[in-house]
């Protein structure tokens, strides 16, 4: 195992190469435009892979999604070092520079009380920084980009403005301003006035970020994780109607509420999140020789199951994710080893219907059927135990 100095001098070669006369055709053609959407991509990928640690998953999948974005950087880098601009080299110089630089209580004499301290000074060594690069100290709020996502941006100017002493002095003021803001909300939906009501929901959530601020819990990463919640309690609901033959679209409001409180009381059974990995699957990665013929197995099988096939996914994988597993095939030159991977159904319904969804899509591949039990092999020699007794 090499050093990071060693490894990160190997993967600049390799792009160095990807990008010479007779390297990668595709690598060749990239411009700064045409990588923006694959380094924002990738820095969605970490935030996920993160989300899953958080909540008890392992940490391999986040090493391989840094190593991703990692590879953008050092992509941008060598387009620079192309047109004379910068080398990697200088980008490394200029972070290990700054950080050095800002942090005096650390590589220098400089003494802090604690990490409200640590901020003020940050702030005043970087206005310090602008005034002798540009002439002028600039705005505190200067640095937080405005294609930010809003929540995330109302939280980073909010807490760079509390840095010279602008916020409130304790919960209680943020929590009534918060309170303040609804009311005025209130009174502008009904007035019925649209400009009103946006300009009066704009304050509500900037007030929210700015609390979400103050409790120190990021407002982007709590609305993330909620939106995650959402996403497995109601893909719950549509299991479970498939699971009872009710039509797409034919469940009532009460019915598909009752299958939402069930979700919701299942996730608090559940262990409580912790950063050490969980001896239960998150993701689970598989090696397969021929990845079409395993794309055209599975994905009208995850449909069936009611599981999320990701739009986009590196050429030589597929994905599909339910709330509780990420199931990922990569293409190998050997194939996974044979091993009995089980799956719980919901119900017997569930099971039978899976069961003919399997027949339909490749003839042959059931190996068993039993009460609540089907054991079938997909093209890749995996077999698979879908059953109403997993665990």
């Amino acid at each position: 195992m090499g050093t990071p100095g060693t490894e990160l001098e190997r993967l600049v070669d390799i792009m160095r190469r990807l990008r010479a006369p007779d390297g990668c055709p595709w690598d060749r053609e990239q411009t700064l435009g045409t990588l923006r959407p694959y380094l924002l991509e990738e820095a969605f990928e970490v935030l996920d892979e993160m989300d899953r640690v958080t909540e008890g998953g392992p940490w391999h999948p986040l090493c391989e999604e840094l190593g991703d974005l990692l590879f953008q950087i050092v992509f941008h880098a060598q387009l620079a070092a192309e047109r004379g601009e910068f080398t990697m080299a200088d980008v490394s110089r200029a972070i290990s520079d700054k950080l050095t630089r800002r942090h005096p209580h650390v590589f220098g004499e400089q003494r802090v009380d604690g990490s409200e301290q640590v901020l003020a000074n940050w702030a005043k060594l970087k206005a310090e920084e602008r005034k002798k690069k540009t002439g002028s100290e600039g705005s505190v709020l200067d640095g937080v980009p405005s294609a930010a996502p809003a929540l995330l941006r109302a939280e980073r100017l909010t807490e760079k403005a509390s840095r010279i002493g602008f916020d409130w002095p304790d919960l209680a003021g943020v929590r009534g301003k918060l309170a303040e803001e609804l009311a005025e909300l209130d009174e502008a939906i009904a007035s019925g006035d649209k400009a009103a009501i946006e300009h009066e929901l704009g304050d509500v959530l900037f007030s929210l970020a700015n609390l979400a601020r103050f409790v120190k819990t990021p407002a982007e990463d709590a609305l993330r994780l909620a939106s995650l919640r959402f996403t497995r309690r109601f893909q719950h609901i549509e299991a479970a109607l498939r699971a009872e033959g009710v039509p797409f679209g034919g469940a009532s409001l009460e019915h598909m509420e009752r299958h939402w409180q069930t979700a919701k009381a299942q996730e608090k059974t559940l262990p409580p999140p912790t950063t050490l990995p969980r001896a239960s699957l998150s993701t689970l990665r598989l090696g397969v020789v021929n990845l079409e013929a395993q794309a055209a197995f599975w994905t009208p099988l995850a449909a069936a199951l009611g599981w999320i096939i990701p739009p986009r996914v590196p050429a030589d994988q597929i994905r599909y994710e339910s709330g509780s597993i990420r199931l990922v095939f990569q293409r190998a030159k050997t194939p996974a080893p044979g091993v009995t991977l089980t799956l719980e159904a919901p119900s017997e319904h569930a099971v039978a219907m899976i069961r003919r969804k399997v027949e339909q899509t490749s003839p042959g591949a059931v190996l068993e059927v039993g009460a609540g039990r089907l054991t079938f092999r997909d093209p890749a020699g995996l077999v698979w135990e879908y059953t109403t007794q997993a665990g």
